[in-house]
């Protein structure tokens, strides 16, 4: 229990946030009589404390929605956080009767979400709390925010004087295809002066290996610089904009 209080309260100091600024917690949820009211007290603790009575955490658990999720249990519940705020509404907990009988539910503002309920947006980005308490003990609380959507721009808009500086990363199984690689690229987007250094970065960062173990990349504020850095780790000239180098695994 208090390592448990210990992992949130750090996730929290961490997004330099307050308890009553996470609106609901995805708890892990072990489903017995010993590992539930743990950790319905170690939220009533934190999360629990010092917010509005009319704005009580609420509290879910994935588990009750699919099943024991193993090592996945983490990932389910940020997967889960993710779709109630894009869709605006918390699932309801399944198979639940009544509040264990073994929790202190008065020591603090927490209530289960024992119906679905609307998310609406508020005075600022919703958020969540996940939690994954793995056969070791305490593994990771985090803390999820709603991404703010305005003034957003496209990666296809971004051009070489609103980008500011842009990475191209290539990876390769040797220096020597790694070099080769960096030639082919500049030879690549000198024949094609159409296409937008940031979409250069966004197709080589997503659509090729990045994973082999030599691995190079090249930074620019333009289309010049970034085809410079590229001749100069051809020829294994220094630059300021090209960093090399190894993965140690």
């Amino acid at each position: 229990g208090p390592s448990q209080q210990r992992v949130i309260r750090a996730a929290l100091a961490s997004a330099e946030l307050q308890p009553g600024d996470v609106d609901v917690v995805e708890a892990h949820g072990t489903g017995t009589a010993l590992g539930d009211p743990i950790e319905a007290q170690a939220l009533l603790a934190t999360y629990g404390q010092d917010r509005d009575p009319a704005r009580p955490l609420l509290l879910g658990s994935v588990k009750s929605n699919i099943g024991h999720t193993q090592a996945a249990a983490g990932v389910a519940g940020v997967i889960k956080m993710v779709q109630a705020m894009r869709h605006g509404m918390l699932p309801q907990t399944l198979h639940v009767d009544a509040p264990s009988s073994h929790v202190d539910w008065s020591a603090g503002a927490v209530e289960l979400l024992t119906a679905p309920r609307e998310w609406p947006a508020g005075s600022g980005p919703r958020r969540a709390g996940v939690s994954a308490f793995g056969i070791s003990g305490t593994n990771v609380h985090l803390i999820l925010e709603q991404p703010v959507q305005e003034g957003v721009e496209s990666v296809s808009e971004v051009g070489p004087e609103s980008a500011g500086s842009v990475v191209w990363v290539v990876s390769a199984r040797s220096d020597a295809a790694l070099v080769a690689q960096a030639g082919r690229l500049a030879e690549f987007v000198d024949a094609r002066p159409e296409f937008s250094v940031g979409d250069v970065a966004l197709s080589l960062a997503v659509t090729r290996t990045t994973g082999f173990a030599h691995r190079l990349a090249v930074v620019g504020r333009d289309r010049g610089e970034l085809v410079e850095g590229l001749a100069a780790a051809v020829s294994g000239r220094e630059s300021a904009g090209v960093v090399s180098g190894s993965a140690a695994s």
